[in-house]
């Protein structure tokens, strides 16, 4: 089966996303926690990047110093080789609570952003119309964030950040609350826009098999301090499911590299109990 997505020649190996030296110190008082060691990344532009770890290695602090959400001890972050400096909307960050408002429709939160920007009524609602109907919602357009599943607060979601046309999208574990025919529904729904739209995905998941459904590179993180442990190129055809075997086989291996910092967080919570 042919691949989703082809990264064009023009742009094979071009870097969107430069990590640098990213360390994070935590200081509370005279106790000091030392949560990123020295971390160095590049993401191609157009990759579909997935970071695995054990709870408390620091992904999701990676993720939001990506974002700009929170600033690093020492280290920089490049964006097409300009250093960040904050967020910007160049970068997006989905959280796993969403942060919908439940007063506005689902057009309405998917023109909030825009409407932040200063983004003219009549074409922020054009745009806004047409990445409802991406993530294949059309018809709920004027529905409230309470008569809609869980699943399809995930497209709002997704929606709303596509809107804004990020140079980046940061996901950070989106689908963990969602039952698995859900899940299994938005991975395919999220490989399709990522496909049509070529955006790059840096996607953080407890979900080995997850990870490698959806990536084309997975990346192994250590236990706190977290850094990088090592990386698997997921070299499979497109379009992949958990059930593949292929993907079955690729997820034991990391799983084995990742198990022996799952038992160091493991007996890290035992001895602090």
């Amino acid at each position: 089966m042919a691949a989703l997505i082809e990264i064009p020649s023009s742009v094979l190996g071009e870097r969107k996303i430069e990590v640098q030296g990213i360390t994070k110190e935590y200081v509370n008082g005279r106790e000091r926690m030392l949560a990123l060691q020295p971390i160095d990344l590049e993401v191609r532009r157009g990759e579909f990047l997935c970071i695995v770890g054990p709870s408390g290695c620091g992904k999701s602090t990676l993720l939001h110093i990506i974002a700009g959400l929170d600033k690093p001890s020492a280290g920089s972050i490049l964006i097409d080789g300009q250093p960040t400096n904050g967020p910007g909307p160049d970068r997006i960050l989905i959280f796993q609570e969403l942060g919908l408002f439940p007063w506005l429709n689902v057009r309405e939160n998917v023109e909030f952003g825009l409407k932040m920007k200063g983004m003219p009524r009549k074409e922020r609602k054009e745009r806004a119309r047409h990445f409802i109907q991406l993530v294949h919602l059309s018809q709920f357009e004027n529905n409230y964030i309470h008569q809609l599943s869980g699943g399809m607060k995930q497209r709002v979601s997704l929606a709303r950040a596509l809107a804004l046309k990020p140079g980046v999208l940061l996901m950070d574990e989106p689908f963990t609350a969602l039952d698995a025919q859900t899940r299994d529904r938005l991975h395919d729904e999220l490989e399709r826009i990522w496909a049509e739209t070529g955006q790059t995905i840096i996607f953080v998941t407890h979900n080995v098999r997850e990870a490698v459904r959806l990536g084309d590179r997975v990346i192994v993180m250590s236990y706190r301090p977290g850094r990088i442990k090592r990386e698997f190129a997921i070299e499979l055809e497109r379009s992949r499911s958990l059930e593949d075997p292929e993907v079955t086989l690729k997820a034991k291996e990391i799983l084995f590299e990742l198990r022996s910092e799952i038992d160091k967080a493991v007996l890290a919570e035992y001895s602090h109990a």
